[in-house]
């Protein structure tokens, strides 16, 4: 007996999802738009319940101090100094300049006033200020090197290669260390002069001091007494010539009271006893 199959019944298209009416939409619109003013508000809440906070603990105090002391009262104050690069900047002027001790709020501390008082120390030539939370302040100083011992208004100073004093303290420390400069604009010249010098090594070891004259020259006292008038302009082509009249003719080993170099041309010598300079011969 054949058996009858009846047709499948065709497939009903699936539906689509019904768009949302308007309402709902405008409503979807809103919730966001107060989710997001509802954050603000917790935000902006936070904000004023923290500064009225501060105001309260620190009435009277400025801003900065009174968020130190909302910090420290969560732990967060001073418990290491930490100085890196001191050597000769005296320990009492360093401790003073950074006006600061352990235990002490380490947010309301001025980083930028430390450091402004720090290189006013004349040994310090710039400072660094660092603070690494929770408790640590950090200090890193370029100090100044001495580079001359400048004699002025019968005082001896340090100065630095710029020029600058860096103390008046410690000088006999340095004498035997450091060239000796004499005279009104001294400092500001001396850096070039040495390192003319240091080209002509049996010249700088045989000089005692020099002297800046009208802050336009130099004269070089020599250990054998003499007086070497240097030029102007030219220092280096002088300098030469006095290292070559050395070298040939031991002129420095002399007993003379001046050598003037000031001429190109010629070389003037006077001897101690001689009150008439003599020359001693025109260069061509």
């Amino acid at each position: 007996m054949s058996r009858v199959r009846g047709r499948a019944a065709p497939a009903r298209p699936a539906r689509l999802q019904d768009r949302p009416g308007r309402w709902k939409l405008i409503w979807r619109n809103q919730r966001r738009r107060l989710r997001s003013a509802l954050l603000l508000c917790i935000v902006l809440g936070s904000g004023f319940a923290t500064l009225y906070g501060i105001q309260a603990l620190g009435d009277g105090s400025s801003l900065r101090e009174r968020v130190g002391d909302v910090a420290a009262s969560l732990g967060l104050r001073v418990d290491h100094v930490v100085v890196e690069g001191r050597t000769k900047t005296p320990e009492a002027m360093l401790r003073a300049a950074l006006g600061i001790r352990p235990g002490e709020p380490i947010l309301s501390y001025s980083l930028s006033e430390a450091r402004q008082r720090l290189e006013s120390i004349k040994w310090v030539d710039t400072a660094t200020v660092e603070r690494h939370l929770p408790a640590t302040i950090r200090v890193r100083l370029t100090e100044r090197r001495p580079f001359a011992v400048w004699q002025t208004d019968g005082k001896f100073l340090l100065v630095d290669r710029d020029g600058a004093t860096v103390t008046e303290s410690d000088v006999a420390a340095f004498a035997d260390q450091l060239p000796l400069v004499v005279g009104t604009g001294a400092p500001a010249a001396a850096a070039a002069l040495m390192d003319l010098l240091a080209g002509q090594p049996e010249l700088q070891k045989r000089m005692v001091a020099a002297v800046r004259v009208g802050e336009r020259r130099w004269n070089l006292r020599m250990t054998n007494g003499a007086d070497v008038m240097l030029p102007e302009t030219g220092e280096a082509a002088a300098l030469a010539r006095l290292a070559e009249l050395q070298a040939h003719q031991s002129l420095l080993d002399r007993p003379l009271a001046v050598v003037d170099l000031r001429l190109p041309d010629r070389l003037v010598v006077r001897p101690p006893a001689d009150p008439k300079p003599s020359v001693q011969g025109r260069r061509t």
